[in-house]
């Protein structure tokens, strides 16, 4: 058995997340993995003290935040749900609180179909950013930064605070 770890490599954390969506039985695209990913690592940044997730790169594609090596693993499914065995020893090791958060963030997001992921995330600073000078239907391997996620998702939780609304 694996001992617990602070910290997971983003195909780990996508592993809770196809989890989750396995139990309740909404399936979950590439594209939807990555942009769960995104946004587990941004709110990460801002609700859990500075705290990542994964170290993996996330790069400004033309569909919206990914990682490359999440890309790659599910490629073969295309458009279309992903369907892998479990590990759900993995899935055990990981520790309570991060679990929690991350049920949190699929709480939100999970509910949201790919597509508008992806038109949310083309809206939002830290993807605008990094593709900046990037052509509209051009490759870019632009990296969203940790602190361009961080400075957005921060004064987006200002804003919510302020409105007195709840998490």
């Amino acid at each position: 058995m694996r001992t617990k770890k602070s910290q997971f490599s983003a195909l780990e954390i996508g592993m809770y997340f196809l989890y989750l969506g396995n139990k309740e039985k909404k399936p979950i695209t590439n594209k939807k993995l990555q942009k769960l990913l995104y946004y587990a690592q941004a709110w990460s940044l801002v609700l859990r003290n500075d705290k990542k997730l994964f170290n993996d790169k996330i790069e400004a594609w033309l569909h919206g935040p990914a990682i490359p090596e999440v890309y790659h693993q599910y490629k073969s499914f295309s458009f279309h749900p992903i369907k892998v065995d479990l590990d759900l020893e993995l899935i055990k090791s990981i520790h309570r609180s991060t679990g929690k958060f991350l049920n949190s963030v699929w709480n939100v997001y999970g509910k949201l179909d790919a597509s508008y992921l992806e038109v949310l995330s083309h809206k939002e600073d830290p993807w605008q950013i990094a593709r900046s000078g990037v052509g509209e239907f051009n490759p870019s391997d632009n990296e969203i930064t940790l602190k361009s996620m961080k400075d957005y998702y921060s004064k987006i939780l200002k804003e919510i605070k302020k409105d007195g609304k709840k998490i």
